[in-house]
């Protein structure tokens, strides 16, 4: 009889434990109403994929980021050097407009070795200023005014219905760093 009596008392410890295995498996929890709901756990495997799941997430996005951040900041260094020079031309421009000025003047006169050697001072100017990147905005009288390309400094009457609304005369070049005007032209449109 005590033979039995453990022997089903070793049945039911292992009952018991294969009880409790399930117990482990599976927890209860009480939800907002009061209500016992049943949340099974994960297995150990289960829980290490979900982790690397969220971590190589994690990698990914943080490697996306660091590549957008890379590719932002070399734009703006090539864009720093292509406008690096911006100022130094800006003040060089009234100077290569003293220059035309000067031409106009230079030609009228009788002196061919004065005119040739401001030529090539004027010459030199430009082709300094050119390599540094710096072009000249084509604007001529009786093109269509852009406001986008243009500063109308004044309008006058038309001489014709055709010159309405267009450039009537230039005053003042422009010059374009690249593709960035960085002075307008002044010009005189028709009314």
């Amino acid at each position: 009889m005590f033979k039995n009596f453990f022997k089903n008392k070793s049945n039911m410890t292992t009952e018991n434990t294969e009880f409790d295995q399930e117990i482990d498996e599976v927890t209860l929890e009480n939800n907002a109403n009061g209500e016992q709901i049943i949340i099974e756990e994960l297995s150990v495997e289960e829980q290490l994929a979900q982790d690397l799941a969220k971590e190589k997430d994690k990698f990914l996005r943080l490697f996306a980021e660091f590549e957008n951040y890379k590719r932002r900041t070399t734009k703006e260094r090539i864009e720093l050097f292509k406008t690096a020079n911006q100022e130094v031309l800006l003040s060089m421009l009234p100077v290569l407009d003293d220059f035309d000025r000067a031409m106009v003047e230079i030609n009228k006169s009788q002196d061919e070795l004065l005119t040739k050697g401001v030529e090539l001072i004027h010459e030199k100017l430009k082709n300094a200023l050119v390599s540094k990147g710096l072009e000249q905005v084509d604007v001529k009288a009786g093109d269509a005014f852009d406001a986008d390309f243009a500063e109308a400094i004044t309008q006058i009457p038309a001489a014709s219905d055709a010159m309405k609304g267009k450039i009537v005369d230039v005053l003042e070049k422009g010059y374009k760093l690249g593709e960035k005007i960085i002075r307008f032209p002044k010009v005189v449109i028709g009314q």
